[in-house]
């Protein structure tokens, strides 16, 4: 299994997908609890590898995750650029909208919560598709 983590300095997205591609949990958390949500993940499934973006505060959460982790994990950053974009569209694939809001066209419309899960999500896909 691979967990997706979307770093931030506010919040992060953190998912976990099993090699059948199949999405066991994905959530937004406070960038707080962060650590504390990763090492719950880390006990819950059996992580293998964790993928995360490398772009603003890449580097700091690298370290600051290796250090915290309850146990050893392989860390890879995985570009990110344009995936808040991306996790957008998504979000519609993955909620389409009900009623009245399928009138207003897609690049109009604003998820109604975070979406960092979701760029964690992609994270994992843009990984799995650097090994094909």
């Amino acid at each position: 299994m691979i967990l997706g983590f979307d770093p931030g300095r506010d919040k992060c997205g953190v998912a976990v997908m099993g090699n059948d591609r199949q999405i066991y949990d994905h959530q937004v958390v406070e960038s707080d609890r962060a650590i504390a949500v990763v090492n719950a993940l880390l006990k819950e499934y059996p992580i293998e590898i964790l993928v995360m973006g490398n772009q603003t505060t890449a580097k700091s959460w690298k370290a600051k995750l290796e250090i915290e982790l309850s146990q050893s994990i392989p860390i890879v950053l995985v570009d990110e650029r344009n995936s808040s974009m991306e996790a957008r569209d998504r979000y519609w694939e993955m909620y389409p909208p009900k009623g009245i809001k399928w009138l207003i066209p897609q690049g109009m419309r604003l998820p109604p919560r975070p979406i960092d899960d979701i760029v964690a999500i992609l994270l994992i896909e843009r990984y799995l598709g650097q090994l094909s």
